[in-house]
């Protein structure tokens, strides 16, 4: 069989993350999109720049607040 990408969606508490971690114990290959934002969010991460430019006041510690982002876009959608 050929090799095929499989995409969970869903809303919070739905089990996205504990069916990946069933497909990943039988070998499957896992990309989480959530540990992915938080890297690019973190500290030197690629989103930084950007949304620094964009919005200067999300940004602390070098790192994009997902708090402070969450309530610009909130007031100013």
């Amino acid at each position: 069989m050929s090799p095929f990408r499989l995409g969970l969606t869903g809303s919070i508490g739905m089990g996205k993350t504990a069916t990946a971690r069933l497909f990943a114990e039988e070998g499957c290959a896992v990309w989480d999109a959530d540990a992915a934002v938080h890297r690019a969010y973190g500290r030197g991460g690629a989103a930084v720049a950007a949304l620094r430019h964009a919005f200067p006041e999300a940004i602390e510690d070098g790192a994009v607040s997902r708090d402070a982002l969450r309530r610009i876009i909130a007031t100013d959608p």
